[in-house]
Order: structure tokens, then C-alpha cells, then sequence
């Protein structure tokens, strides 16, 4: 792996401004007009949560590490901003993304394995021949112009964690933002210091008060509001996006962030000078804060719509695709070959 994310094709070729990101799934839409009505779809926030629960189910029967389902998900959403969903086999190309990413992290799996797990997982829609997963895999590294390598947020809180003094459960909650992270767009955006910076922004400053246990929360956030993150959206969906939310008032100013931070400081005892020094640490790294509190936003933003994502939303958006696989519509030759279900 390319040691320097400053000089890595990460930044140059795969870091865009949100409105630049806006404006080309818009293009990507219009398109195909005919398709557009034929197939309509949600808002992407809910589109990345469906991803990312499928991927996770995938990954789960295979053990696949935690590292390698952020890359896959980092491949969907970049090959989502060069072809239109509409166009493909969701299904194919998850499973396609989640085969590369075992790869390039160096703990693969073999192609039959992977298309076997995947059609367990899919039966409607994914195809049984190991050739079709071949060919799509051919496809996805041709969009993403083979610039495989991904920047993961997991190594800055690894070398923050020790230095920021960080409690086993605030790196643990830490760790489990960033995977949800990997839902958003902000490893689009912004460079992955931030995207650790913020989660630990959250697990510190904007750490949430015990629910109790609710046993129709399967990813319940009780105490840590990182559970119902990737590390156990497989069991089920959240049901709420904990206490932490009502704190969504820091603004959107550096200015705001730091008021905010002396809030969250005038605590008592050991804790507010714990509190004291991580504000005095903020300030001296000459971090964004405006980034940052950009990202908290995305992030307790996509815990919103989270909260109201259940099986019954999955179930709908997943026979969307398999409908959509079933009946392509015209379109390159490539993707015609690869939407067939096989």
C-alpha cells in the first residue's frame, strides 16, 4: 500500500467536493430517462445502507475482515459515480467488489467460494458461473481506471489512540463510526485524518447516555452508539439513533465547533481537565473544524435515516434490483452481459 495519502491516487483521482459529487450521479440519472421511471429509487443515503447491510451479510459468511468490507464499500461507491446503477447487476457488482477487496487486503478468497456465498445470499439475482464474476471484475478495476489502493480513517485513530489518552470504550465506539462512515460520502470528500478526527470528536465530546436494552433493537446503541454499526448490522437493523443525536447543534462554523467543544468541557472532576486537553489538542493540530463538524452532520444524518431503514424498506429496495436484473433495459453491451442473472 502506497504509504502517503497526500500523494496517493486516493487524493488526486478519487477526492471530489460534494457538489461535484451531486452533479455527477445527477448526469448519471439523466442518462437513461426511460430507466429513470422505470426503476425509480431512493435517496442514496438509504441506497448505501442497503449496500452496506448486504455486504456485511456477505462478508459475514465468509469472516471477511473489517478492512477488506470498507474497501468493498469504497469500490461500489466509486464505481457508482462512473456507471448508472440501472445499467448493472447490483448484486454481481457487490459481490465483485467484496472478491477485489479481498485481494487487494491480502486475505482473498477463491472466486467459487465467493460466488457460492453470494448466490446463498442472493439466489434471484446473482449469477451461478464463476465466468460472470470474472468478467465483472475486469469491468469494475476498467471504471476505477486500477486505482485500487484505499486510505482507510483506521490507521490515524490506531496512532491517535495512545497519544489522546482514549478509553477502551471510546476506541472501540471510535473504531465503529468510521466503519459507518464508509456508508456515507465522506471518504469521497474529505481525507481520512478527518473521518478519525470526527469519530473521535463523537466518542468523546458527544459520547451518548445509557438507553437501557430494548429487545427489538438488534443493533441497539445502549451505552455505545457505534453498535448498530457495521460490527453488528448483521443481526438486524437499529431501531434509533441514540441520545447522541439530540446533541446535533454545533452549527456550522469553526466558530460553533468551538463553542461547542467548551460545552461539552465543563464537566467535573477529572474528566473536564481530561475534557480540557483535547480541546487545547484540537486547537494546536490546526485541524478543519469546519470539516469536521461537516462530518459529524453526514454521520448523524445518516443515523436518522437509519432509524426508519427496516427489513420492510430492505425487502422493498431488494425486489427493485432483482426486478430490475430480470428486465434490463437497453443499454452497452458490457452491462447487458453482466445484468443477466446466469
Amino acid at each position: 500500500m502506497a504509504a502517503n495519502y497526500w500523494t496517493s491516487s486516493q487524493r488526486k483521482h478519487w477526492t471530489m467536493t460534494r457538489e461535484k459529487l451531486a452533479e455527477t450521479r445527477q448526469n448519471l440519472d439523466m442518462a437513461d430517462e426511460k430507466a429513470l421511471a422505470t426503476f425509480p429509487l431512493p435517496s442514496y443515503r438509504h441506497l448505501s445502507i442497503f449496500f452496506h447491510l448486504q455486504l456485511v451479510r456477505l462478508g459475514r459468511r465468509m469472516t471477511a475482515r473489517q478492512q477488506a468490507l470498507a474497501t468493498a464499500q469504497m469500490y461500489v461507491r466509486r464505481f457508482y459515480t462512473k456507471v448508472p446503477i440501472r445499467d448493472t447487476n447490483p448484486f454481481l457488482v457487490m459481490a465483485t467488489c467484496l472478491y477485489l477487496a479481498l485481494k487487494m487486503e491480502e486475505c482473498p478468497q477463491h472466486i467459487r467460494i465467493v460466488v457460492s456465498e453470494a448466490r446463498t445470499c442472493w439466489p434471484e439475482a446473482m449469477p451461478s458461473f464463476t465466468e460472470k464474476l470474472a468478467e465483472c471484475e475486469f469491468w469494475v478495476i476498467s471504471e476505477l481506471n486500477s486505482y485500487l489502493i484505499v486510505h482507510h480513517p483506521y490507521r490515524t485513530l490506531q496512532e491517535l489512540s495512545t497519544p489522546l489518552a482514549l478509553t477502551t470504550e471510546e476506541n472501540n465506539t471510535s473504531w465503529q463510526i468510521i466503519n459507518d462512515s464508509c456508508i456515507t460520502d465522506l471518504p469521497l470528500i474529505y481525507p481520512p485524518h478527518v473521518i478519525s478526527l470526527t469519530a473521535i470528536f463523537l466518542a468523546v465530546f458527544m459520547k451518548p447516555s445509557p438507553s437501557g436494552n430494548n429487545s427489538n433493537n438488534h443493533g441497539a446503541h445502549g451505552a455505545n452508539m457505534g453498535n448498530h454499526s457495521s460490527h453488528n448490522s448483521h443481526n438486524g437493523h437499529s431501531s434509533g439513533h441514540s441520545s447522541m443525536a439530540s446533541h446535533n447543534t454545533l452549527g456550522g462554523s469553526s466558530h460553533g465547533a468551538g463553542a461547542a467543544l467548551s460545552s461539552y468541557a465543563a464537566g467535573s472532576g477529572s474528566q473536564t481537565s481530561r475534557m480540557a486537553k483535547l480541546i487545547e489538542w484540537y486547537a494546536e493540530s490546526k485541524v478543519d473544524m469546519e470539516a469536521i463538524i461537516d462530518c459529524v452532520q453526514e454521520i448523524m444524518a445518516l443515523y436518522e435515516v437509519w432509524e426508519g431503514f427496516g427489513m420492510q424498506q430492505e425487502k422493498a429496495l431488494k425486489d427493485i434490483f432483482v426486478k430490475m436484473v430480470k428486465n434490463p433495459q437497453p443499454s452497452q453491451p458490457q452491462q447487458q452481459l453482466l445484468q443477466r442473472s446466469g
